[in-house]
Order: C-alpha cells, then sequence, then structure tokens
C-alpha cells in the first residue's frame, strides 16, 4: 500500500534551518510530482513547493522563495525540503502529498515546525 512518512520537524529559533524528509513507499516514486504541503493552526492547507519526477522542474509559494528548497532522490524514494530563515509564520504541520489521477491523492500524516523563540 501507499505509505507517505515524513520527519525531521521540531523546534527551532528565528532565522534557523530544518530539514524535512518524506520516504515513499507502494508506488512508482519516481513517476510523480511530489508536493509539500502545510497547514498553520486556524488556517486553510496550502502549498508550499513542488518538484517534477525527475527533480528538473519545481515551484514555490511565493512568500519561501530564495529560503526554502524541495528536491528528492529517486534511488531512495525520498522527496526533501530544506527550511532555511526561518519565520514564525512558517510554523506549521507540514505535509507530503502525491496525486496519482487527477481525482485520487495520498497524504502523509505530517511533520510539525515550530519556530519561537
Amino acid at each position: 500500500q501507499v505509505q507517505l512518512v515524513e520527519s525531521g520537524g521540531g523546534l527551532v529559533q528565528p532565522g534557523g534551518s530544518l530539514r524535512l524528509s518524506c520516504a515513499a513507499s507502494g508506488f512508482s516514486f519516481s513517476s510523480y510530482t511530489m508536493n509539500w504541503y502545510r497547514q498553520a493552526p486556524g488556517k486553510e492547507r496550502e502549498l508550499v513547493a513542488s518538484i517534477s519526477s525527475t527533480g528538473s522542474d519545481t515551484n514555490y509559494k511565493d512568500s519561501v522563495k530564495g529560503r526554502f528548497t524541495i528536491s528528492r532522490d529517486n534511488a531512495k524514494n525520498t522527496v526533501y525540503l530544506q527550511m532555511n530563515s526561518l519565520k514564525p509564520e512558517d510554523t506549521a504541520v507540514y505535509s507530503c502529498m502525491f496525486r496519482r489521477v487527477p481525482s485520487v491523492t495520498y497524504w502523509g500524516k505530517g511533520t510539525l515546525v515550530t519556530v519561537s523563540s
């Protein structure tokens, strides 16, 4: 069965860095665009970054451009999100997702990132 397992979250001070990982299994990982979403308390879930199946194309939410980097290792079936210069407004649960067909999506359970002094 499809599994997406995020890790790497935690408490970090403003200006700090974290690297999130999403380990995938149960599907042909290298065939799909992968996405990182986040949901802050009391807010709607939002798309943070996407990466194409080969890693050649990436897209970012405007507010994280220049600070976050999405990457993938298809040999390890893992997608990463390197987050630098973190701000309190980056505090959220971060989840990875992929869409198999337009109406079928798979989500991990998420990892909590808290940016606070």
